[in-house]
């Protein structure tokens, strides 16, 4: 079977309450990379969420101490009715990469979304050049890497594309992007799970 776009799994997904799942399935490995993220940033700070589903992560930043603004995008028209109808935040209905927001941000985080496109690396790159403010902070988490044997499979079974990279590959990427202080590390671990590859970086510059 051809690829399918991976915008329509999620729609489905959505349409039949899957969403939360992710988002109950994600919540640990977020859970610990914002605070590291966080740790980078000084003072108020503003947010966006690439590939927000039901836009929960963008909930949990309103939350946050600090937060002036956090705004979701997402591909999937259903993930994005969905995060409109369970909060007042600002969420976009958008492809990417080719969508860009109309201002930067302090913080970027997106989870379990870059491998689902043809270039990923190159989003790295629009996210440094065109997302980030000066001092700015990515945060970046996938579950599907090489490193990750049980991941490998996953885009025959869904009949979606994926990109698959090993952990090095990332971490030159986001060099390759422009990201100073860039850390890689597994978060999430658990019994049967060898963790969320999780990616950070910083944009140069003073806030």
């Amino acid at each position: 079977m051809a690829d399918r776009d991976a915008t329509e799994v999620f729609s489905e997904w959505a349409l039949r309450d899957r969403d939360l799942g992710m988002e109950s399935g994600h919540a640990a490995s977020v859970g610990e990379m914002l605070p590291i993220a966080l740790s980078r940033l000084h003072g108020p700070f503003s947010a966006i969420d690439v590939g927000c589903g039901n836009g929960w992560v963008c909930r949990v930043l309103e939350q946050t101490d600090g937060c002036t603004l956090a705004v979701g995008v997402d591909g999937s028209e259903e993930m994005i009715r969905k995060a409109r109808s369970r909060g007042d935040g600002e969420f976009h209905h958008a492809l990417l990469p080719e969508w860009r927001p109309e201002r930067r941000f302090s913080l970027v985080h997106t989870m379990e979304f870059l491998y689902y496109l043809r270039d990923p690396l190159s989003m790295l790159s629009a996210i440094h050049d065109d997302w980030l403010e000066p001092g700015g902070v990515l945060v970046a988490g996938v579950d599907h890497y090489l490193e990750n044997e049980d991941s490998l499979d996953w885009s025959i079974g869904l009949s979606v594309h994926m990109t698959t990279l090993s952990e090095g590959q990332w971490r030159q990427g986001m060099l390759d992007a422009g990201f100073v202080d860039v850390e890689v590390r597994r978060v999430g671990l658990k019994e049967g799970f060898v963790g969320t590859l999780a990616m950070f970086g910083t944009k140069s510059g003073s806030l």
